[in-house]
């Protein structure tokens, strides 16, 4: 029977968080202004203390892709992935996956980023299965504003347990990666916890339960 190794993105698989880089990759070609730019700090620092409101983000920030068809996102963010996200894709991380694949695992990035923000990062790391935020789209593929399921939190268990399935597993035999305690519904679900360059309430989390802390 395969496990299941599930791995985050930001400050996991890479060392950055892609959000940020985005925001800043938007600034560079003209679409986000410098309010945009500290608003977006401001978000990432509630996320990195835990106290962001993931729901009222994520509304806020898919208004501005109204409209727009997902093929042009999908495009924007391979460029993106190119020019500022591939060179912070850690070395830790692309071995602890030849490590599972080694054993026969099933590898998954299981994130709250979108589907397209972390589809580049799947196909260079060989990475079939990606579970992410997903966009609502209309009939013509443009975005509604809405999202169709956010992956954040407790709701990363769902479709995570649903992969396992599909694999004749449980989340009681997989291994999770991750730096956030936003991420400990999932964390606590899976057999094999292991905590990657936490921020400082994982941190305490960790070092109080014994689970392995890992700097990559």
């Amino acid at each position: 029977m395969p496990r299941l190794a599930l791995f985050d993105m930001d400050r996991t698989l890479v060392r950055r968080n892609t959000a940020a880089l985005y925001v800043r990759y938007q600034r560079e070609i003209g679409e986000a202004s410098l309010v945009d730019l500290t608003r977006a700090g401001w978000w990432l620092l509630q996320y990195h203390l835990g106290v962001v409101d993931a729901e009222a983000v994520a509304l806020e920030a898919l208004r501005q892709v109204i409209g727009q068809h997902e093929m042009v996102l999908a495009a924007r963010c391979d460029d993106w992935f190119r020019r500022d996200v591939a060179r912070h894709i850690t070395c830790a991380g692309r071995r602890a996956i030849d490590r599972h694949r080694e054993a026969g695992d099933i590898c998954a990035i299981v994130t709250g980023a979108t589907i397209y923000s972390a589809r580049p990062l799947s196909r260079v790391l060989d990475i079939e299965h990606v579970i992410a935020t997903e966009l609502e789209c209309d009939a013509e593929g443009r975005f509604t504003g809405r999202h169709v399921h956010l992956n954040y939190g407790a709701g990363k268990i769902e479709k995570s347990e649903a992969l396992a399935r599909a694999y004749g597993s449980t989340l009681a035999d997989a291994a999770f990666y991750t730096d956030s305690i936003s991420d400990l519904p999932l964390l606590e679900r899976v057999g094999s916890p292991i905590v990657i360059n936490p921020d400082p309430r994982l941190g305490r989390v960790a070092k109080q339960r014994g689970w392995p802390i890992e700097r990559w």
